[in-house]
């Protein structure tokens, strides 16, 4: 009989500091909203990494649009941590600097709002 009252009593401390805790995490005020710089994230550009740009819809479009097969090419989980900066020269002649300026000026301009298309 002493173990049963021995473990309802630790239950019943558990469960009182349990859920004293619970509310106290209740009670804290909501974390501040983040600052409108810190939302829109860091500016993308040519020397991002691949999957930083693509994993904005828009960044990916861009890619998608300027450098068509890119984000589809069979080997692009193994390359896309690198920048398209730094991807270039391994394509051999593939992604020219016309591309890589078109690329640029149009992740800039997703910063900005406006479109250089």
């Amino acid at each position: 009989m002493r173990s049963i009252r021995h473990l309802a009593a630790v239950a019943t401390v558990t469960f009182v500091v349990g859920g004293a805790g619970a509310t106290l995490a209740q009670s804290a005020p909501p974390a501040p909203p983040p600052a409108e710089a810190s939302a829109a994230g860091p500016a993308l550009t040519i020397d991002t990494p691949l999957e930083v740009v693509t994993a904005t819809p828009k960044g990916k479009a861009v890619l998608d649009a300027d450098i068509p097969g890119l984000t589809d090419h069979p080997l692009y989980d193994k390359f896309k941590s690198d920048s398209l900066r730094a991807l270039a020269p391994k394509f051999g002649g593939a992604i020219s600097d016309k591309d890589l300026a078109k690329v640029q000026a149009d992740l800039a301009a997703l910063s900005t709002g406006t479109s250089s298309r």
